[in-house]
């Protein structure tokens, strides 16, 4: 990917994603009283973790099916 600012190719790994299986955050929507529907986003729990040398955002998911490995 092309960098916008510095028209250098980068990688850009500011989103909110797992680097093993890719999951990222869900929409959901909370409800008040009056049944009014508030869009809200649900992110996943990522945890930076140092894997063969090279550090990687790793959801929890991926995590507890590396430990039963």
């Amino acid at each position: 990917m092309i960098c916008v600012t510095c028209y250098v190719i980068c990688d850009n790994s500011m989103s909110k994603q797992c680097d093993l299986c890719g999951r990222s955050a869900n929409k959901g929507a909370s409800r008040s009283h009056s049944k009014i529907k508030t869009l809200k986003r649900q992110g996943i729990n990522l945890q930076a973790r140092n894997i063969d040398g090279k550090k990687y955002k790793v959801c929890t998911k991926c995590l507890k099916t590396m430990e039963k490995e």
